[in-house]
């Protein structure tokens, strides 16, 4: 059987050389390129705005809604057994709470407009 390989088949192709040097010198110009048009969108834009994670959103969403409630609940049972008036205290309470509960997850989300100066988070606000 002869074999279908010559002496000469194994050795690299000269050309491949040129080949890469190409490559290599198109990717540096697209990277050149998109350098340019990264710091051209930020200067239009200004600097971006960290976004909050996925996550801490979700436990702070969670974190306001179960306050509304528990405070609420407090405040209700505080009522009846100072006033005498149970269940009724804690039941209207318990119900304003889960509704400011609402309230605040809507605000969080950006679902409902925040109030100025009150509803401002203190941490993200920036000094100009």
């Amino acid at each position: 059987m002869s074999n279908a390989e010559g002496p000469d088949d194994n050795r690299p192709d000269p050309s491949s050389g040129e080949k890469d040097a190409a490559l290599s010198r198109r990717l540096r110009d697209l990277d050149r390129q998109i350098g340019a048009s990264r710091s051209e969108r930020e200067r239009a834009n200004g600097p971006e705005e960290p976004n909050r994670p996925g996550y801490g959103m979700a436990l702070r969403l969670g974190a306001d809604f179960v306050a509304g409630v528990v405070v609420g609940a407090a405040i209700g049972w505080g009522f009846d057994w100072l006033a005498g008036t149970s269940p009724w205290g804690l039941a209207v309470f318990l119900l304003l709470g889960f509704a400011a509960g609402v309230l605040s997850v809507m605000r969080s989300a950006g679902v409902v407009a925040k109030r100025p100066g009150i509803d401002d988070d203190p941490v993200i606000r920036r000094m100009d």
